[in-house]
C-alpha cells in the first residue's frame, strides 16, 4: 500500500490510474470502514482511502482533540483488505492557510437534523470532501448509510458542482446486536454497549407500527422519544422523514407508503450515537 502525506506525491502517484474509487475516513477504522474499502475495489482500477481528522466539522466542545487516533492499526487494516493508496495529510497540508473559501449546503437540507443540533457541521464536511475530491479526483467514492444525512448533503454537492464522481451509499454495517457500527462506539462502556442496541429497536418499532398503518406520526416519534428517555437516553431526535428530501411526509389512509426513513440521533451517557432505517414500499 503506498502512503502519501501530499497533495502533490498523491497526485504524482494517482497519475497513471484513470478510475479511482476513493473512501474517505477519520481514522479509528472498524469494519464497517473496511467494508467501504471492498465494496470500492471492483469499481475502479485503484482504491484510495483518506485518514484525516476534520477539524472544520467538530463544534467548539465537541471531541477533536481525543478523537481517536489509531495509524498502525489502521494501516494495518486497509493493506489487509487490498486498499491500494492511502492518503493521509496532516492540517498543514490540506489546510496551509485558514479555510475562507467553504462549501455551504442548501439549508433546507442542512441545516434541519443534524445541522440543528450541530450548526455549521455540515459546512465542514462538504468542505473538507470537495477538497479531499479535489485531490483524489475519483471516478467513484463510497459512503457509508449510517451518516444518511451526510450522504445526501454530499450527493447534492457533487451534482450542482458537476464533480465527475459517481456517489455510491453503502449499507450500514451493523454488529450481531443491531448496533450501527461507529468510531465513536469505542468510547462506550461494556454495560452502554448492551443498552445501545436499543437505539436500532426502537427504529425498528417506529417502522413496525408505520407498516401496521398507522399514520399518526407525532404519537410514533413521541413514543420512540419515551422510550429512550425512561431508559436513561438523551434523545435529540427519532423522527419519520421522506427518503427524497428529509421533510416529514403527510401520510394518506388507505395510500401506499411513500419511501421513509426513520432518523435517530441520542446520547447514551457522554456518547452520541446516531442511526437510520429505510422503510420502501
Amino acid at each position: 500500500m503506498y502512503i502519501a502525506h501530499t497533495i502533490d506525491d498523491l497526485r504524482r502517484h494517482l497519475s497513471a490510474f484513470q478510475s479511482p474509487a476513493f473512501v474517505p475516513t477519520m481514522g479509528n477504522l472498524h469494519a464497517g470502514h473496511i467494508d467501504l474499502i471492498r465494496q470500492a475495489k471492483p469499481l475502479g482500477n485503484v482504491t484510495v482511502a483518506s485518514i484525516f481528522v476534520n477539524r472544520l466539522q467538530f463544534l467548539p466542545h465537541e471531541d477533536f482533540d481525543t478523537y481517536p487516533r489509531t495509524w498502525d492499526a489502521d494501516c494495518a487494516q486497509l493493506e489487509a483488505a487490498g486498499c491500494d493508496v492511502l492518503f493521509a495529510p496532516n492540517e498543514k497540508e490540506l489546510y496551509p492557510e485558514p479555510q475562507t473559501y467553504k462549501v455551504h449546503p442548501s439549508a433546507a437540507l442542512a441545516d434541519i437534523l443534524e445541522g440543528h443540533f450541530r450548526p455549521g457541521f455540515f459546512v465542514g464536511v462538504a468542505t473538507v470532501v470537495m477538497k479531499l475530491l479535489t485531490c483524489v479526483q475519483p471516478r467513484f467514492a463510497v459512503f457509508g448509510k449510517k451518516d444518511y444525512q451526510q450522504l445526501m448533503v454530499i450527493r447534492g454537492m457533487v451534482k450542482q458542482f458537476a464533480l465527475n464522481t459517481e456517489i455510491m451509499g453503502s449499507e450500514t454495517y451493523r454488529a450481531e446486536s443491531g448496533l450501527a457500527l461507529s468510531s465513536r462506539n469505542g468510547y462506550l462502556s461494556a454495560d452502554e454497549r448492551t443498552e445501545a442496541m436499543q437505539l436500532s429497536l426502537a427504529l425498528k418499532t417506529m417502522a413496525a407500527a408505520l407498516k401496521a398503518g398507522s399514520h399518526d406520526i407525532a404519537a410514533i416519534e413521541d413514543q420512540a422519544l419515551h422510550t429512550l428517555t425512561t431508559r436513561g437516553w438523551q434523545p435529540d431526535y427519532m423522527t419519520v422523514r421522506c427518503q427524497a428530501d428529509l421533510l416529514p411526509p403527510t401520510l394518506k389512509p388507505g395510500a401506499p407508503l411513500e419511501p421513509l426513513v426513520l432518523l435517530a440521533a441520542a446520547k447514551l451517557g457522554s456518547t452520541r450515537l446516531i442511526d437510520n432505517l429505510e422503510i420502501n414500499p
